[in-house]
């Protein structure tokens, strides 16, 4: 008895969704072709702790790349525009509020409240960085930019700069790093899906 020729497997476009193929070819062989099913839709989309960090890399870099776009701005006291000068929180809160859509308190100190506590080990680009510059814990605050170096808002008479934290005065007043991007703060929550979209080129998910 002739057997008759198995049809080869259609090619998929580079690029194509391969599961819709896929799921019609495993429809009735029962459970272990729903199994299989299974395991590849489970590899076509990542772990949602895999686009949690993506989007929150992402926010970092937005970030950093705003506060950079504020270099040389005049500081001013209680400051919070750009246009008219910025202290440091005001600094902040207007980074991650034009950045992110995220609205932090207005004072450094209730800033530094605000996010988790890290090691500077850990710290990574949109991370928050808190030192004693008025005799008083976490009374200044700037953005951290990677390399050991941060964004802020210094004083009277100056402007937004660029510091090194391993110069001697600011190793000095170091208070600590805190992470406003951290667990329990999600990426759908800060808008960080619709930042990660726009970056890919996507349609941004429907609210």
């Amino acid at each position: 008895m002739r057997v008759p020729p198995v049809p080869p497997a259609p090619i998929t476009p580079a690029g194509a969704n391969p599961a819709p193929r896929l799921r019609a070819r495993l429809v009735g062989r029962g459970r272990a072709g729903l199994m299989a099913l299974v395991l590849v839709v489970a590899a076509l989309v990542p772990p949602a702790a895999v686009r949690a960090e993506e989007a929150e890399s992402h926010a970092g870099a937005e970030l950093v790349l705003r506060a950079l776009s504020l270099l040389g701005v005049h500081y001013r006291f209680g400051g919070s525009s750009p246009d008219t000068g910025l202290d440091c929180s005001g600094l902040v809160r207007h980074v991650f509020r034009e950045a992110i859509g995220m609205v932090l308190p207005r004072r450094a100190v209730d800033i530094s409240r605000a996010g988790e506590v890290i090691d500077p080990s850990q710290l990574r680009p949109g991370d928050l960085v808190f030192y004693n510059t008025l005799r008083r814990a976490f009374s200044h605050v700037g953005i951290y930019i990677g390399d050991g170096r941060f964004v802020h808002a210094p004083s009277r008479g100056g402007g937004v700069r660029v510091e090194d934290m391993s110069d001697g005065y600011w190793r000095a007043r170091f208070n600590g790093a805190r992470r406003v991007l951290a667990e329990g703060m999600s990426p759908d929550r800060l808008g960080l899906d619709r930042l990660v979209a726009a970056q890919r080129g996507e349609s941004p998910p429907a609210r």
